[in-house]
Order: structure tokens, then C-alpha cells, then sequence
């Protein structure tokens, strides 16, 4: 099981190799998403908290990267955590998410991306409940549900 003290080394050591890579220019990318998707994920952007359905969905299934489609969370990992935006304990798989140092917006976070094509998904923090701890606060329009 990842814990905090994984991310927060992988933060700043660097991440596991990737399951793949997938790289596109800005206009590839830009094509592809929508204008609120491609503001999130590839401009670091974030959602208004509560504006996604996703955060009350609990059925079982995984959910990927809404840029490249790489598997990174199993929806039994999923919990309402209250903060408007879909909370998992933790990733699909282990190499499947980047984590960054976040000093923007006067805080320290650790920001999460798509390993496989750096897509921002969101942060990571230590107040998610047992038996991990962690909170992976997740951008709904970053990910797309795979089944």
C-alpha cells in the first residue's frame, strides 16, 4: 500500500517508470479535449469544487486519464470525502501517477499527474481515511470512467 511517505519521497527523489508514454504538441491536445478538460489537464487548471456529478458515483468500475486512457483508479478505492471533488485512497497502479511539489497559491501540496502523458489530475494529502490516510482530490473533468 502507498503511503504518504512514498509520495512525498517520490516527490522530490523522482516518480517510477511509467506504465507507457504518450506525447502530443498543444494542438494535438488541444483538439482533442474539450476547452474546460484541456484548461485542467494540460494548463494546470482546477474545476469548481461540486460541479461534477462524479463525486456521488460509487458504482464499481475504473476510472482512466481522460488525455491518454491509462488506468489510474478502481472505484472501490473511491469515498466521499466532502471537499467537492472525487477523493480516492489510492491509485489503480503504483506507476501509473507522477507527484510533484506544489508551492503555488502560497501552500505546499503535492500536485498529481498522469505519469504516461503529465496530464494535472489534481493533489494528494495526508487526511484521506484508514487504512491509507490518503486523499487523492481529483479533477472529475481529468478523468473518464472505462467501462
Amino acid at each position: 500500500m502507498l503511503t504518504w511517505q512514498d509520495i512525498v519521497a517520490r516527490s522530490e527523489n523522482g516518480n517510477l517508470t511509467p506504465p507507457s508514454r504518450v506525447e502530443k504538441t498543444e494542438q494535438e491536445w488541444q483538439a482533442q479535449l474539450s476547452d474546460d478538460a484541456f484548461r485542467v489537464t494540460r494548463q494546470k487548471g482546477t474545476e469548481r469544487a461540486f460541479s461534477s456529478g462524479m463525486c456521488t458515483l460509487f458504482e464499481p468500475g475504473l476510472y482512466g486519464c481522460v488525455c491518454c486512457g491509462t488506468l489510474l483508479f478502481d472505484a472501490g478505492e473511491k469515498f466521499d470525502s466532502g471537499t467537492g471533488w472525487p477523493s480516492f485512497t489510492q491509485p489503480a497502479q503504483d506507476n501509473a501517477i507522477a507527484y510533484h511539489k506544489d508551492t503555488t497559491h502560497g501552500m505546499t501540496r503535492i500536485e498529481t499527474t498522469c505519469a504516461s502523458c503529465d496530464a494535472h489530475l489534481g493533489h494528494v494529502f495526508p487526511d484521506g481515511p484508514e487504512p491509507s490516510g490518503l486523499r487523492f482530490c481529483m479533477n472529475a473533468i481529468a478523468l473518464k470512467k472505462m467501462d
